[in-house]
């Protein structure tokens, strides 16, 4: 279901609720009404009954023939009020209490009617008269209370379900709420997880499987740019190692041009004395001719073992020959660009779990980086150190050039951002950013302007992998 929908639902569930507590409100308190409206009429009604007995006493005790009179004026309002008021007391306690009130009323009504016919006081009568008139007030009396008692219940009964009825309420609410929230939190935050690492060169999926509201497409979304991030992250790769190559082409080509030029004047000079030479002296130009030839495959070897793509092969290395193999490739830019090496290769290193060629990328990169930055010449440093409280390897690339502006710092490791202008294409630190963290290491920059940068590769050792 949509996240719309379950909102949707759940406002219908707590309108709905809201709207059963008030009807039975409603109809608790038309209830009170109708019996307190009763409770009015019967408080008059036993009025009129106590004033009946009382004149009763007073025709039979004092002989007062007028009482009599009073009580069937009395007996013919009450009946009156009674036939007025039907329709309340009958909802107030039903039809055979109305009814069963009226037959006691009749009743007296009748007795007092023979005694006044009858014109005597007998005893007989006077004793029925009297029980009668009790059973009316009594009955009159009972009805009132038990109406009376049923007020302070539905009261206390109303007050009960409608104290339950709201907790309920606020328990679905928060329940409901909670599960929403959560649902939408974990989705959040195993989106946010999955672009930061995306942004770190992590490029993983969401395992869980995707649920059928919004979140489930954003999770299908989020995991085919994880995918196709991942399936082009080996072009970037490749595509920013290529463009290092044309940078390295440049200075490769003179230093190719040395040993090239020497073996040429080698075989011209062979050529013009080879009759005069003795065998000593023809085996040492071929000796001269050999090392210029080593001196190209060398360099040959280097760079196309450096530019050729393969598949993350991790094995257990030492950062110090990774080092001078990368400086033997980026050597003839540095002599190029009249800019010096200074090395501070720590002894003893622990081994490092790398990918040579990943490694070697990074660096050539980096030392391309500071080279150009140093375009007047300058000094480019390169040192390692092992650092013993978190079981890592530092590689420390330093130059004096003209450093990177406070405002940059915080973005030279996203994708496409670069100070190069148009020479740049901003994938080459943050390519170097995803390898490094792959490699469960860590790259952070130091910098002033006019003063130069630092970059600081921190890498695991083998021990803190677990590697033997």
């Amino acid at each position: 279901m949509k996240i719309v929908n379950k909102i949707y639902l759940s406002n219908g569930v707590h309108i709905l609720l809201i709207v059963l507590i008030g009807i039975f409100a409603l109809h608790n308190l038309n209830t009170i009404l109708t019996k307190f409206r009763f409770i009015v009429i019967a408080e008059g009604l036993n009025t009129a009954f106590l004033e009946m007995r009382l004149a009763e006493k007073n025709y039979f005790l004092s002989g007062d023939d007028e009482a009599l009179v009073s009580i069937k004026i009395r007996i013919d309002q009450t009946t009156e009020t009674l036939r007025q008021v039907q329709q309340p007391i009958i909802l107030a306690v039903g039809n055979d209490k109305y009814w069963k009130l009226r037959y006691y009323l009749d009743e007296y009504a009748q007795l007092v009617d023979a005694i006044d016919r009858a014109h005597i006081r007998d005893p007989g009568a006077q004793k029925e008269l009297r029980q009668v008139g009790q059973n009316l007030k009594t009955f009159s009396e009972d009805i009132t209370d038990l109406e009376s008692e049923q007020i302070g219940a539905i009261i206390v009964h109303s007050k009960n379900i409608l104290l339950y009825s709201f907790w309920a309420v606020v328990l679905f609410a928060l329940i409901f709420s909670n599960v929403i929230v959560r649902n939408i939190g974990n989705s959040l935050s195993k989106v946010v997880g999955l672009t930061r690492s995306i942004s770190q060169g992590n490029f993983h999926t969401i395992e869980a499987k995707p649920s059928g509201d919004e979140m489930g497409a954003v999770f299908s979304a989020v995991n085919t740019m994880a995918e196709e991030l991942q399936k082009r992250e080996k072009e970037i790769v490749q595509s920013k190692k290529l463009a290092s190559i044309g940078v390295l082409v440049a200075g490769v080509a003179h230093e190719l041009n040395n040993p090239l030029n020497n073996i040429s004047m080698i075989a011209q000079t062979y050529a013009e004395v080879y009759d005069s030479l003795s065998r000593e002296d023809r085996i040492s130009f071929m000796e001269r001719v050999d090392e210029e030839t080593e001196r190209l495959r060398v360099i040959i070897n280097n760079l196309l073992d450096y530019a050729k793509p393969k598949e993350q092969h991790l094995s257990r290395m030492a950062a110090n020959p990774v080092i001078q193999k990368t400086l033997a490739l980026v050597q003839n830019m540095l002599d190029i660009s009249n800019i010096k090496i200074k090395l501070g290769l720590a002894r003893d290193l622990p081994d490092i779990y790398i990918d040579v060629h990943q490694i070697q990328q990074i660096l050539v990169n980096m030392a391309t980086n500071a080279i150009q930055a140093m375009d007047k010449g300058g000094v480019l440093s390169i040192d390692t150190r092992f650092v013993p409280e978190e079981d890592t390897v530092e590689i420390v690339i330093s130059d004096n050039g003209k450093g990177i502006a406070p405002e940059f710092i915080d973005h030279i490791f996203d994708p496409f951002f670069t100070t190069k202008e148009e020479s740049g294409t901003g994938l080459g630190l943050w390519v170097s950013y995803g390898i490094i963290k792959n490699h469960q290491g860590n790259i952070r920059v130091k910098s002033e302007v006019g003063v130069g940068t630092t970059f600081i590769i921190s890498l695991p050792t083998c021990n803190k992998l677990g590697i033997a």
